[in-house]
């Protein structure tokens, strides 16, 4: 089960292979949205991603219960591989068989509901809005579009992990790690500089998440065009591009991936990195002396507000039961179902009040309640810093530009500008 699970490239196929279906579609998505009122009744295809080998009996729990209050409905129940999803979305939406109710982030929903195969639970389904945090509902509104088109359903975040040991070699205050991205820059650059540069703050470059966090707006209100070449970005990429000069950035930043990054956390070369409670068994495990000196902390950020990933129900604008699948999509993604769902795999749920559950609020000592408490409580006000409609291509776009800015191959104006306008061009094009 990949939590994060952003599948931006073959979204960008998935787009392609349905435009011709917008053209005959419901453009805005709606797909009859009056029809989803009525008796619930008949068989509901219900599509999950990658969740039956551990869930199994979680599942089919909610499904007995769901039978039972409803016994004229039946739902049929599919799971698929996480390899090749969005092809097989792909493949069922042009094909007509898009099961009823399926599992689906914002990039994968919005094809479909461009294609006029996801139906505006705003219109459909609005009256449970108010049932979900703001945030939550609000991830399923696409760019362009008015309306929702999917109910929220598991949210996840990552905590920040620092070496209180080297933040105290530092001469920094192990107990008030950076909590904005100013104080973070000059931690980071007294840190180098007192190591000799031998350690470094960070492992990684600044990834469309961050621009988001220093508070860059990243795309107009419109959703059509990127917009993170606004003096703002290119602030963080000018203060990036100085930690990297003062080796407070570490020198492989440029082509470390997230695994790496653990590593050298691990080994103790650099004093902040994301994580989860995975982690943090495997540096008791592994590294004793740094998991006796972990701190855990909020990303950093500028704006108040940590990044929020998104799992969502869509149901299809073109199902013959949809008043079965409206109420099915619901049920699962409820307070009571979503809170089982938590306890038994480290996700959050999407509900309004689940979050100030003492599952969620209370240590119990572990680790795993360690990073759950700190991660939930950043999931309250969280938002979902990345935009629907970036794809793979565009991220490594943004890569690109930031690796030459660091490099001083271009200033960190004309990089964004640069990646800007080629993001701009592929969103034109498709």
């Amino acid at each position: 089960m990949r939590m994060s699970r952003r599948a931006a490239t073959a979204t960008a196929a998935l787009v392609t292979s349905l435009l011709t279906l917008t053209a005959c579609g419901a453009a805005d998505g709606s797909g009859g949205a009056d029809s989803a009122s009525g008796k619930v009744e008949g068989e509901v295809t219900f599509q999950t991603w990658n969740l039956r080998a551990h869930f199994k009996d979680y599942f089919e729990g909610i499904i007995a219960d769901f039978e039972e209050k409803h016994p004229d409905a039946k739902i049929k129940w599919v799971d698929q591989p996480a390899e090749g999803y969005p092809e097989k979305l792909s493949s069922d939406a042009a094909g007509g068989t898009l099961p009823d109710v399926v599992n689906a982030s914002p990039d994968l929903v919005y094809p479909l509901a461009k294609a006029g195969m996801a139906l505006d639970l705003e219109k459909a389904a609005g009256k449970y809005r108010e049932e979900y945090l703001d945030e939550a509902w609000q991830s399923n509104q696409m760019p362009g579009m008015p309306g929702v088109y999917a109910f929220p359903w598991y949210l996840n975040t990552g905590p920040m992990f620092y070496n209180k040991h080297l933040f105290r070699k530092a001469g920094l205050d192990p107990e008030k790690p950076p909590t904005t991205y100013d104080q973070l820059f000059k931690d980071a650059v007294s840190m180098a500089r007192k190591s000799d540069r031998k350690i470094a703050m960070l492992a990684s470059t600044p990834s469309i998440e961050d621009f988001g966090r220093y508070g860059v707006r990243l795309m107009n209100a419109r959703g059509t065009e990127f917009t993170f070449n606004e003096p703002k970005g290119v602030e963080l990429l000018r203060h990036y591009k100085e930690l990297y000069a003062a080796g407070a950035l570490d020198s492989q930043a440029l082509t470390a991936k997230a695994e790496s990054s653990g590593r050298k956390f691990q080994q103790q070369s650099v004093a902040m990195n994301p994580g989860s409670a995975l982690d943090l068994e495997t540096f008791k495990k592994e590294a004793p002396s740094l998991y006796k000196n972990i701190g855990i902390t909020d990303t950093v950020n500028n704006t108040g507000r940590a990044n929020m990933y998104v799992q969502g129900l869509m149901v299809n604008a073109q199902s013959n039961v949809k008043p079965a699948a409206v109420a099915f999509a619901h049920f699962v993604t409820n307070k009571k179902n979503q809170m089982a769902f938590a306890k038994q795999v480290t996700i959050f749920p999407s509900t309004k009040g689940s979050l100030d559950d003492p599952y969620f609020t209370e240590e119990d000592g572990t680790d795993a309640t360690r990073v759950r408490v700190a991660s939930a409580k950043s999931l309250k006000n969280a938002v979902n810093y990345t935009p629907v409609l970036l794809s793979d291509q565009m991220k490594t776009v943004l890569r690109n530009a930031v690796a030459k800015a660091l490099q001083g191959e271009q200033s960190p104006k004309a990089a964004l500008d640069g990646a800007v306008a080629e993001c701009n061009r592929l969103l034109k094009t498709g």
